[in-house]
């Protein structure tokens, strides 16, 4: 899988920070990407329906850490290179928010596979 395309639209509010749509293999589009400013930095959730009880349930998401990561850096460096033309300043440090988040060292459980899928990424 190759990203070919990566398009960033920031937004001034106070926790999302920019929408983002992605190409992937010139020939499949992922739109509504969003950036976040959470707690402990930035992070990127993917386009999402809101179900009738209440809940949140991704639309779209990769299947795999190694497909997560590889969007999740894109869409973060096209972020990055859009404030950095306007002269702005990107919060937060994604990678190591990831990481923390993905070894439990952020006060909150490990990811735990969905039980349709196997895939960590509910």
């Amino acid at each position: 899988m190759e990203i070919t395309q990566v398009k960033v639209f920031p937004v001034h509010e106070d926790k999302l920070k920019a929408f983002a749509s992605i190409v992937i293999d010139e020939c499949f589009v992922v739109s509504d990407i969003k950036i976040i400013q959470g707690a402990e930095g930035l992070f990127v959730s993917m386009p999402s329906k809101k179900r009738k009880n209440g809940m949140f349930r991704d639309i779209a998401h990769p299947l795999n850490s190694e497909t997560r990561k590889k969007i999740e850096d894109r869409i973060v460096a096209k972020y990055r290179e859009v404030l950095a033309e306007s002269g702005e300043t990107p919060p937060g440090d994604l990678r190591a928010i990831r990481e923390a988040s993905e070894n439990g060292a952020d006060g909150a459980e490990p990811l735990a596979p969905r039980e349709e899928d196997g895939s960590p990424w509910a």
